[in-house]
């Protein structure tokens, strides 16, 4: 039997149908972080319903690019359009996914991200021929600037309100005081949210990328916790300065170039009642169960940060859906954890866990 007579043709065209949907949504995607980049949403939000010439004034731009974007994003559905009034405006039910800075639903952040990775993706194909990976310090700081963003979202709306309550020993020690740890803390957004919500403890976050710990401390001040919380350039799989009652990491592990050697030293840092605290992405360990639109983002991540970064120091490239709970599990009793607790939260894209020795 030929190749062709074996072709169920139904298939074929429903396959066809399914790649121009998801390349439109690539072009879709491209310029919603054009209009996020542009304030455009926000601009919409403020000002509409509003003509293409009045969107461009308020936003500073060309109208005929005003009206090209406009004219996409009317047709993705992200944008409204009245033709007897000739104005556009973007729903309300629009606002906390595209015009909502720092709210739980935001998704700015993840746009400025995806702008910011396509350029290193020739570096990246020259890793998929020669292997190793692209390092930190190849991304520009509009990655790092959307991926403050992106987190903002669980941070400022999530650590203190739902995620720490749903841990009452972890809640208690922070109220009473208690010595706090940050491993790969990042800019530091959420040391500087625990310390504004439990001033009696003591902070100090680590991280191996040295710009990132600068705008750490430089975020400390200017939020007034200073004079509780610190940030330190360190190599986490080194070791660990000090004791203390709780170490976090919020979706490092699976990054990480030496997750066991994290761990190992999370673990000897730990108080004998302490407790690690472990955020990190929600995937299964079977990749039949790794389907739909989140987990194709979610590999999308890793070849384009997760995965490579940590390849680029030779390192274990576990990737965005990596760590799963099995592999936590795994990996946490090897170093000698013994009570592992997966913690319930609402959060499709994270699991949350407590780990005590």
């Amino acid at each position: 039997m030929s190749v062709a007579a074996s072709i169920d043709s139904a298939k074929q065209e429903a396959f066809v149908g399914q790649v121009l949907t998801n390349t439109s949504a690539a072009m879709v995607t491209t310029l919603a972080a054009l209009g996020d980049r542009l304030g455009l949403f926000k601009t919409l939000a403020a000002v509409g319903p509003a003509t293409s010439e009045d969107i461009a004034a308020h936003a500073g731009i060309v109208e005929r690019y005003a009206r090209e974007w406009l004219g996409g994003m009317t047709s993705a559905g992200y944008v409204t359009y009245d033709a007897a009034t000739r104005r556009f405006a973007l729903p309300p039910e629009h606002r906390a996914a595209l015009a909502d800075e720092g709210g739980p639903m935001f998704f700015g952040g993840i746009y400025e991200m995806v702008l910011s990775a396509s350029s290193v993706v020739d570096r990246i194909a020259e890793a998929f021929r020669a292997g190793g990976g692209v390092p930190q310090s190849a991304y520009d700081e509009r990655f790092w600037d959307g991926m403050e963003r992106f987190s903002a979202g669980f941070f400022d709306h999530a650590l203190v309100q739902q995620w720490v309550p749903a841990m009452p020993d972890v809640e208690r020690k922070l109220r009473k005081g208690a010595d706090v740890a940050d491993v790969g803390c990042g800019r530091g957004r959420a040391l500087i949210r625990l310390a504004e919500a439990f001033p009696e403890s003591r902070y100090v976050g680590f991280d191996a990328f040295a710009p990132g710990v600068e705008r750490a401390a430089a975020h400390a001040r200017e939020t007034s916790v200073a004079d509780r919380v610190r940030y330190e350039v360190r190599d986490a799989a080194s070791d660990l300065p000090g004791t203390y009652d709780v170490i976090a990491t919020f979706d490092v592990i699976h990054d990480a170039v030496d997750p066991v050697g994290v761990l190992r030293s999370i673990f000897r840092a730990l108080q004998p009642d302490g407790v690690y605290v472990c955020l990190d992405v929600n995937c299964s360990q079977e990749l039949q169960g790794n389907t739909g639109p989140l987990a194709s983002m979610f590999y999308g991540i890793s070849i384009l940060y997760c995965m490579t970064t940590s390849l680029a120091a030779g390192g274990a490239g576990l990737g965005t859906l990596g760590l799963h709970e099995h592999k936590l599990r795994e990996l946490a009793t090897v170093v000698g954890f013994r009570d592992i607790r997966r913690v319930p939260i609402e959060n499709p894209f994270n699991n949350l866990y407590e780990l005590r020795r």
